[in-house]
């Protein structure tokens, strides 16, 4: 996949929020290289929920021990996350999943400082974003009928975005700058 081109004034920084997948943070490393790089919270979190499914068989102890690493997560990061799943009494049955889950977090520690994005008022979710892009993007780019060229598609998502925005007095001017 290529890199995205973008004709935005003040774009001071990038923010990525996605899934672990390493495909997507190869790419943004290749093309982003100076952006803030965030694994979606809640993504995250599922994978935590799904150990604890299998760790924890008492539903109580479950979401307690849940809603507590969780809340760490959130004040401290992935780092305390970790530590507690490597102290765990081992279980035959949950050692290739917990190692698993320890890798994946390892491997994203750089991109789960939540406590640290919050502080700097930046989303930790995807959530938004992929509402927005619903509203803002897929229903007016995805008419029936309609073909886009790469150039055009970026053209046409930069004036939505502006208009969604309530700023249509830069149209004018993004529109003489893709010219």
């Amino acid at each position: 996949m290529a890199k995205m081109d973008y004709h935005l004034e003040n774009l001071n920084n990038l923010v990525f929020i996605a899934d672990g997948a390493r495909w997507i943070w190869k790419w943004i490393e290749q093309y982003y290289p100076d952006s803030v790089q965030i694994v979606d919270y809640y993504h995250s979190k599922e994978h935590l929920c799904e150990f604890a499914k299998l760790y924890y068989k008492d539903q109580n102890k479950r979401h307690k021990w849940i809603d507590r690493l969780s809340q760490t997560m959130l004040d401290k990061g992935i780092d305390p996350i970790i530590e507690a799943l490597e102290k765990l009494p081992k279980q035959q049955k949950t050692t290739a999943k917990r190692k698993r889950l320890i890798n994946y977090y390892k491997q994203n520690k750089d991109r789960m400082q939540y406590h640290k994005y919050l502080k700097e008022g930046l989303l930790i979710g995807s959530g938004a974003i992929e509402s927005a892009h619903k509203d803002v993007l897929q229903q007016r780019l995805k008419l029936s009928g309609q073909r886009w060229t790469k150039q055009g598609f970026q053209q046409m998502a930069q004036l939505r975005v502006v208009y969604k925005s309530k700023q249509e007095h830069r149209i004018k001017q993004l529109c003489q700058n893709a010219a």
